[in-house]
C-alpha cells in the first residue's frame, strides 16, 4: 500500500514539474509576446508571438530619386552639399543618379568625408546630373557627316563670381529671415506678375524645374564651391541647367507658381545651410 502511494505521488510531483517553466531573460533581446496554447491529453505550450512588418515602410534618412532629380535638388532639400551627398553615397563622376535610385540624405556629415566636385578641362560645365532611366542603345542609320560644335571651354566674360551681389528684382520685402522656422527660411520680395527676376550674383545654372515641393518654378544657381542661390515661386523660367549667368541677367518672370500670391521666393545657403540673404544683398 505504501508503495502505491509513493508511485503515486511522483507521478503527481513529475507532472507539474513539466508544466511549469522558470522564465528566462536575456539582456539586449527586446521582450517578445507568447501565446499559451492548450493541446490535446492537458498539455500546455508557451509559444512565441510572430512579429508582423510592414513591407515598404519609408526610412528617414533615406531618399528615392524621382524622374527630374538632380544631386543639387536633393541635397537642397535636405540641407546637405553636393559634396556631402555625393560622398555619402559613393556617386563619383559623372554624378548621374536615376529613378528609383535609393540615396542616404542624412548623418551625411559625420559618416563620410564630402566629395569634392571636380571640374572638368578649361572649367567646361558638367553635364547636367538629371535622374534618367537607363535607354537601350540603338543603332541609328548612317547619315552625312556634320560640322562639330565647339564645346564651350570657359564662361562668357562677367559669368564668374566676383563676390558681388545685387537685389534680384525689385520690390518689398513681406517675409524676412527666419532661421528657426520650419521649412524654407529666405526671404519672399513682393511685385507684380511677370515681374522681371535677376541673378544676383555670377554663375552657372544647376538646378531650373519645378520638382522641389513647395518652391513651385525653381532656379538654383551655384556661385562657387561654397555658395548657391535660389529664385521660386516663377511663373516663367528662362534659363536652363548648365547655363552661365552674369549678376543682373534676367533668369525668370516672377509669378505664384507653388503659392498664394506673387512674390519671389529668393534664398541663399552657404556650405549647404541657409544664411540671412539681408547680410549680402546691398542696402538700397
Amino acid at each position: 500500500m505504501r508503495v502505491l502511494f509513493l508511485a503515486l505521488l511522483i507521478a503527481v510531483l513529475y507532472g507539474c514539474s513539466s508544466t511549469v517553466r522558470a522564465p528566462v531573460s536575456t539582456r539586449g533581446e527586446q521582450p517578445r509576446h507568447e501565446t499559451t496554447v492548450s493541446r490535446p491529453g492537458g498539455a500546455v505550450v508557451t509559444q512565441p508571438a510572430r512579429t508582423i512588418s510592414r513591407p515598404g515602410a519609408a526610412r528617414p534618412d533615406q531618399y528615392t530619386v524621382r524622374r527630374g532629380d538632380t544631386l543639387y535638388s536633393v541635397a537642397w532639400q535636405h540641407g546637405l552639399t553636393v559634396g556631402e551627398l555625393a560622398g555619402q553615397n559613393r556617386i563619383h563622376p559623372p554624378y548621374t543618379i536615376y529613378p528609383g535610385q535609393k540615396l542616404r540624405v542624412s548623418a551625411a556629415r559625420q559618416a563620410a568625408a564630402p566629395v569634392r566636385i571636380q571640374s572638368l578641362p578649361g572649367n567646361q560645365p558638367p553635364a547636367p546630373v538629371v535622374a534618367t532611366a537607363p535607354k537601350p542603345v540603338v543603332s541609328a542609320p548612317k547619315t552625312a557627316p556634320q560640322q562639330p560644335v565647339p564645346a564651350k571651354s570657359s564662361p562668357p566674360a562677367g559669368a564668374t563670381f566676383d563676390g558681388q551681389w545685387l537685389w534680384p528684382t525689385r520690390g518689398r520685402v513681406l517675409r524676412g529671415f527666419q532661421p528657426n522656422a520650419t521649412g524654407k527660411k529666405g526671404i519672399d520680395i513682393g511685385g507684380h506678375h511677370a515681374q522681371p527676376v535677376k541673378a544676383a550674383a555670377s554663375g552657372r545654372v544647376v538646378y531650373a524645374g519645378s520638382g522641389l515641393v513647395g518652391y513651385g518654378r525653381l532656379i538654383i544657381i551655384k556661385h562657387n564651391e561654397n555658395l548657391l542661390s535660389a529664385y521660386g515661386h516663377n511663373s516663367k523660367l528662362l534659363v536652363a541647367e548648365g547655363d552661365h549667368v552674369k549678376a543682373g541677367t534676367m533668369i525668370a518672370k516672377m509669378g505664384n507658381s507653388g503659392t498664394n500670391r506673387t512674390a519671389l521666393y529668393f534664398e541663399i545657403r552657404k556650405d549647404g545651410k541657409p544664411v540671412n540673404p539681408m547680410q549680402y544683398l546691398p542696402r538700397n
